[in-house]
């Protein structure tokens, strides 16, 4: 009886064995799903931030055709067309989504600012009117009060753009964005503000100077403002400057602010030649 006893034990401590191999294996698979889960999230939110546009574009391309059932690897193909510029792709992406069971408000917003990126104001608007009130976010507010500029309702649109502001900690777009509304409306001591304002968040918002700029040229003020620029920027400020006062009839001005532009580049500045000569001639 006793070697039958060894066999048996042997065999029972041969089973328990491979169940523990089993197991341990079962363990290590379940760790490096986890860890691939990991990996595959932190590659995505590389892709959507700092990697080239149209490298990531290329990565959710793949992405959806291998598993074209996720919705977040959907919205990573759509983000991407965004960013790298392709916005009519970026809607047919978005509809998709929306369209979908999973879909969610924020991708209506999504949705919406890729359509006002073609210009579809009234699909966007019905977008964002299916999004619930209590939807607050800086992206939504943003997107209503652009939508409220281009259908003229400005007591809406400054609604909108302050709340913006709020909403968020980087919020020099936006005031660049409202102070350009003022701008078109002729409240050009407002534009120069709410420039003036986007500046200090953001020193380095070209887009602003310019527009700064053409505000106060809309005043007859010829004068460059107090803020940080390079020299190539200032070039490129007074050229804008000269523009402006040649439209306004202020051409012995525009003609001396050209001067004043091809002096200051530190290399050709072929714009301002072309200008110059045009005016000349």
């Amino acid at each position: 009886m006793r070697p039958m006893i060894r066999i048996t034990a042997a065999v029972s401590v041969g089973l328990a064995l491979a169940a523990c191999d089993q197991t341990r294996s079962a363990d290590v698979d379940r760790a490096l799903e986890g860890v691939n889960v990991i990996d595959e999230t932190n590659l995505n939110d590389i892709m959507l931030t700092v990697a080239d546009p149209e490298e990531a574009v290329a990565y959710f391309r793949r992405a959806v055709a291998e598993d074209p059932d996720r919705v977040d690897l959907q919205r990573g193909l759509g983000t991407s067309l965004i960013r790298a510029g392709h916005y009519t792709e970026a809607v047919g992406i978005w509809r998709r989504i929306v369209q979908g069971d999973e879909a969610t408000d924020q991708d209506r917003v999504d949705y919406a600012g890729a359509l006002i990126r073609t210009n579809d104001w009234d699909e966007a608007e019905r977008q964002l009117d299916s999004v619930p009130p209590t939807f607050e976010t800086y992206e939504r507010y943003r997107l209503e009060a652009m939508i409220a500029d281009s259908n003229e309702e400005w007591e809406r649109a400054d609604s909108f753009y302050e709340t913006a502001v709020g909403l968020t900690t980087r919020p020099a777009g936006v005031l660049n964005n409202w102070g350009f509304s003022k701008l078109t409306r002729g409240d050009h001591e407002a534009a120069e503000r709410l420039f003036m304002e986007a500046i200090s968040y953001d020193p380095n918002l070209f887009t602003a100077k310019n527009n700064l700029v053409l505000a106060r040229a809309a005043r007859g003020q010829y004068t460059l403002p107090l803020v940080q620029m390079t020299q190539v920027e200032r070039a490129q400020l007074l050229h804008t400057m000269a523009l402006a006062a040649i439209r306004r009839g202020d051409v012995d001005i525009g003609r001396g602010l050209l001067e004043e532009a091809i002096d200051t580049h530190p290399q050709h500045f072929e714009a301002a030649v072309r200008a110059l000569r045009s005016l000349e001639a």
